[in-house]
């Protein structure tokens, strides 16, 4: 495989990463500030969700949008450091590398998701 061939491979993975992800970003922000309206707004919502739970705090603020400003992040890296990530290979193969990142990011993509659904159910 050529320079041009690798560079060319390399342009439209990072082109569908970054426009997939931007999609997720959104959704998990749109979901997560429609969860918002109807999560009762506490200190620590951890016992409303599970009332066993006896660990570390955590407020309604930090438990709906934690992850979506972690993939907020994410996005804003992988878009504005393009000529970075082009460089910097942890793998031979550039394909299983987007995949990684690929399902990382729709990990947290539906942790984001479920902690927004699991918000509104205390409500309901």
């Amino acid at each position: 495989m050529t320079i041009d061939e690798n560079s060319g491979e390399f342009s439209r993975l990072h082109s569908l990463f970054t426009f997939h992800l931007g999609v997720a970003v959104t959704l998990s922000w749109l979901t997560s500030l429609y969860a918002s309206f109807y999560a009762p707004w506490v200190r620590n919502i951890r016992p409303l969700i599970d009332p066993s739970y006896s660990g570390q705090a955590e407020s309604t603020w930090s438990f709906l949008f934690a992850f979506p400003v972690v993939l907020s992040v994410a996005w804003v890296i992988a878009f504005s450091g393009r000529e970075i990530l082009r460089h910097v290979k942890m793998l031979k193969n550039q394909t299983l590398e987007f995949g990684i990142a690929a399902v990382v990011a729709f990990a947290l993509f539906y942790l984001a998701i479920d902690r927004a659904v699991t918000a509104m159910l205390i409500a309901s």
